[in-house]
């Protein structure tokens, strides 16, 4: 008689329900649909100027370097399985591949510790020549059939003298990708760090060159204070500047950009940074296993509210 009643009773035949519901995540049920697919290399600037805190996170300042690294940890968990990511690393003229792209669901764990990990100690010169390195990167990664997204302030420490700029002619439009401005648009004082990598103030006036002395000065020499062709031929008069301050260097950048062919994008948080990929025409729709256990639990979540309400 007691087993009838509970057989009639609607909250026994729910709880069962609920239990093969349960069962089905442990069989991981999984559909195909289309969705964008990502392969893209990640190559981000490390040199002092990625130093600046000129972003806040949580009421707290944090570096450019550690907004970057916030920011591609958040996108990482937006990206869909079977899309890939590659790391590397820029400083002086050059860059360098960390890892070549890997599939983001497979191998989170070891993407997201790589980008944890970078530090601007990683560095092996101190210049920073923005074109450069992006020439450098382009014609690295033209055949590697994975997308680039650039991330740099666009600072060129020493100064880029105009006469000598890239010509990226021979790359333009050879790879897709995105240039990714960092940093603010006030300029901030760069950290100074001493040969322990402990903070020692900031880079002052004096400790920066203001001006590149390579090769001849893109004026005329009329025009040269204390000009001499072999001893002295960007002048003999001191250079003042203000290089030992940081800002995003957004119009150079966008130059760079229209220069080379990718897109240009400011970065604020990874949501905008995933809207700009989309944007940029970054991803190739595919199909791909999706994985639907949130829909058995909460089917399963429903079935036992309706057991207590």
């Amino acid at each position: 008689m007691y087993s009838r009643q509970i057989f009639k009773d609607y909250r026994f035949w729910c709880l069962a329900a609920a239990v093969i519901v349960l069962a089905l995540l442990f069989i991981h049920p999984s559909e195909q649909r289309k969705s964008p697919v990502y392969n893209l290399t990640f190559v981000i600037d490390i040199t002092r100027s990625m130093n600046v805190e000129d972003y806040q996170t949580g009421g707290q300042a944090v570096s450019r370097l550690e907004f970057v690294k916030q920011s591609l940890r958040g996108l990482l968990l937006k990206l869909p399985c079977e899309s890939k990511v590659g790391l590397g690393i820029f400083t002086e003229r050059r860059s360098t591949v960390l890892f070549e792209p890997v599939e983001v669901c497979s191998g989170f764990a070891e993407i997201d510790a790589a980008i944890a990990a970078l530090d601007w100690r990683m560095a092996w010169a101190a210049d920073s020549r923005i074109a450069n390195g992006l020439m450098n990167t382009l014609e690295m990664r033209q055949d590697s059939g994975s997308s680039l997204v650039f991330m740099t302030d666009g600072q060129e420490a020493p100064p880029v003298n105009p006469r000598y700029r890239n010509d990226f002619s021979s790359v333009r439009g050879a790879i897709k990708g995105l240039l990714v401005g960092v940093g603010g648009m006030e300029s901030a004082p760069i950290p100074k760090y001493n040969s322990r990598g402990e903070p020692e103030g900031f880079y002052m006036a004096d400790d920066v060159p203001h001006r590149s002395t390579f090769g001849l000065s893109n004026l005329n020499p009329e025009e040269i204070e204390g000009y001499n062709a072999r001893n002295a031929p960007f002048g003999s008069e001191a250079v003042a500047g203000n290089e030992h301050m940081s800002h995003l260097h957004e119009t150079y950048l966008q130059q760079l950009s229209a220069e080379t062919g990718l897109h240009y994008h400011r970065l604020i948080d990874s949501e905008s940074l995933i809207k700009a990929l989309q944007n940029g025409d970054l991803a190739e729709q595919k199909q791909v296993e999706t994985d639907v256990r949130w829909q058995a639990a909460l089917a399963a979540l429903v079935i036992l509210v309706l057991v207590f309400v």
